[in-house]
């Protein structure tokens, strides 16, 4: 990744001193050591991250996120000053096509900042999603209940507990019957998962709060996560079925989740009743024929973020196909992967939006 990271950072480099003319040679020196640095940035703020939880290492991590988030589109800015450039020689749009490059490339990189701000505060501006859910065989019970779905807040150096509490705060506003978080509370990074999580104890749905782990709680230790959610309030579901008020709910951890035949053992060890409805937390949209077989009506996912951000939209879309987001059919399975509430890396969102969802089952 590092070396990508590099010839990102030298490749926008060489296009602003191509395209905008060269610079006296302190201000080159300058320019290149400041580039340098930038380009280690992020990195070295992850690694310094799982290692320390302090002050200085969560304001270093959230510069270096939101320097990674503004490489992206000015990576973007720089293939497009190449292409414009040569488009416009070939076509003889300008008469003087050297004179022209400073000009494209202002625009370029001034579009550039203007998406990363756009990014900014459009992933700040969690969005409330509403889906109604028809289950086969629902109890009478069930019917008008109300449930709220928010995943990936990826709680850390970036959202940090009074994210959380926003979003408990919203998902307390709609009244829920019952709260589903598959996966990704926390980023990952060192934290005090308590403290964190805290905000979760004022969510008192009568059916009770649910979750399981996704990909990041295991990179911070899934153990230590789990127990600082369960203190919070929150149902734990590790590889477990529980039964509520005659539906089926069950959790597998993301790294089950990631081989089929140990994801295929585990949801027949749940020994799932066919006769009654069942809903999985599976962090990703993924072993849905295994998830299928095993007599889940609904699989409630995250993870994907929708791809966050452009390019990655494209990217996470050629990866997922249309479980990359909303709610969606395979066979008899229903699966709704919801964009996320929170970010990883980048605290920009171009292309999706942040959001809780709720869910009205019919």
């Amino acid at each position: 990744m590092e070396v990508l990271l590099f010839l990102a950072h030298w490749f926008i480099y060489r296009t602003w001193v191509v395209f905008c003319g060269g610079l006296y040679p302190d201000a080159s020196l300058a320019l290149r050591t400041i580039v340098f640095v930038l380009a280690f940035s992020f990195v070295s703020a992850a690694l310094l991250s799982f290692r320390f939880s302090n002050f200085v290492v969560r304001v270093f991590y959230k510069l270096a996120a939101l320097w990674l988030g503004l490489l992206n589109f000015l990576f973007l800015a720089a293939c497009l000053c190449w292409m414009v450039w040569y488009a416009a020689r070939v076509a003889r749009l300008h008469p003087n096509a050297a004179s022209f490059r400073p000009v494209v490339a202002a625009g370029l990189f001034a579009l550039a900042l203007v998406a990363s701000l756009y990014g900014i505060v459009n992933a700040l501006w969690i969005r409330l999603r509403r889906v109604a859910i028809q289950i086969p065989a629902l109890p009478a019970s069930w019917r008008g209940r109300r449930a709220v779905l928010f995943s990936d807040l990826h709680l850390g150096n970036v959202n940090g507990a009074e994210f959380c509490r926003r979003v408990v705060a919203m998902a307390a506003r709609l009244n829920p019957d019952i709260v589903f978080l598959p996966g990704d509370l926390f980023d990952g990074t060192k934290a005090d998962f308590d403290r964190l999580a805290a905000p979760l104890k004022k969510l008192a749905p009568p059916l009770g709060i649910f979750f399981s782990t996704g990909n990041h709680e295991e990179f911070g230790g899934a153990a230590h996560c789990e127990e600082a959610i369960a203190r919070a309030g929150v149902r734990v579901l590790h590889n477990q079925l529980v039964t509520v008020d005659g539906v089926a709910i069950a959790g597998v951890p993301y790294s089950d989740s990631t081989y089929p035949i140990r994801m295929k053992a585990t949801l027949e060890g749940m020994r799932l009743d066919r006769a009654r409805p069942g809903i999985l937390l599976n962090h990703a949209p993924m072993r849905l024929p295994i998830v299928e077989q095993s007599g889940f009506a609904l699989q409630l996912s995250g993870h994907t973020h929708g791809g966050q951000m452009f390019p990655f939209t494209w990217i996470t879309r050629r990866a997922f196909g249309k479980f990359t987001y909303g709610l969606q059919r395979f066979g008899a399975l229903q699966v709704y992967t919801s964009s996320g509430a929170g970010t990883w890396g980048p605290p920009m969102r171009v292309g999706t939006h942040p959001e809780i969802v709720l869910i009205t089952f019919e």
